[in-house]
């Protein structure tokens, strides 16, 4: 079984992965941003390393949906290859720091893998404000993040929440603005019944 994790940047999907993945026993995958060769560059000048540093996460996240297809543990993935493509490589096309060669370039490897790649058997997505998520970049301190603007936020929010209304599968949206999952077990066990109503039936949605 394969869970996907979605949400902005800041909305706590690594933190939550890996929650999940000690109360199921299920076997967590991250995104690749501490050994990524390229994010500190993309920070300091977006359109020069925008392509190189979307196809290094494609790569990335396609070798990580081949073994998890191939697996046979239930994996907990923090970002699917799907936002990765339809939410930060559109919103740097719209943006103009992809150029229409190297987005249409892009596209076309992206449409290749997809004849391999089925959507996860759930996807929980971390639905999280403004306010919020700058909130949460401060708290965690990454030095390149700090210069992250709320437009560049605002713009990725509106690509999730379309996304999400538009996407092919079973989702599972949390509004995570008043929970502290982290820090609050209650917070942590609302997170936990929900996931167990979507795939087990064992609560009601309204718990």
């Amino acid at each position: 079984m394969h869970i996907g994790i979605a949400g902005n940047i800041g909305s706590g999907k690594t933190t939550l992965t890996e929650m999940l993945a000690a109360h199921y026993g299920w076997t967590p995958r991250y995104e690749s941003v501490s050994f990524n060769p390229y994010l500190e560059d993309y920070y300091k000048d977006i359109p020069r390393w925008s392509f190189a540093l979307e196809t290094y996460f494609l790569k990335q996240r396609f070798k990580d949906v081949l073994e998890i297809a191939k697996s046979d543990k239930t994996i907990i993935q923090d970002r699917t290859i799907f936002e990765g493509v339809y939410i930060f490589v559109a919103n740097n096309k719209a943006l103009g720091n992809l150029s229409d060669r190297d987005y249409e370039t892009f596209m076309e490897l992206f449409e290749l893998m997809m004849s391999l790649v089925k959507v996860p058997d759930l996807l929980i997505y971390l639905k999280s404000s403004i306010p919020h998520l700058v909130s949460q970049i401060q708290k965690r301190g990454r030095e390149y993040e700090q210069g992250i603007s709320i437009e560049y936020l605002s713009a990725l929010n509106q690509r999730y929440d379309r996304w999400v209304e538009e996407y092919k599968g079973p989702v599972l949206v949390i509004e995570a603005d008043d929970l502290d999952f982290k820090n609050r077990p209650e917070d942590f066990q609302y997170i936990v019944n929900r996931v167990d109503s979507q795939l087990f039936g064992l609560f009601s949605e309204k718990q």
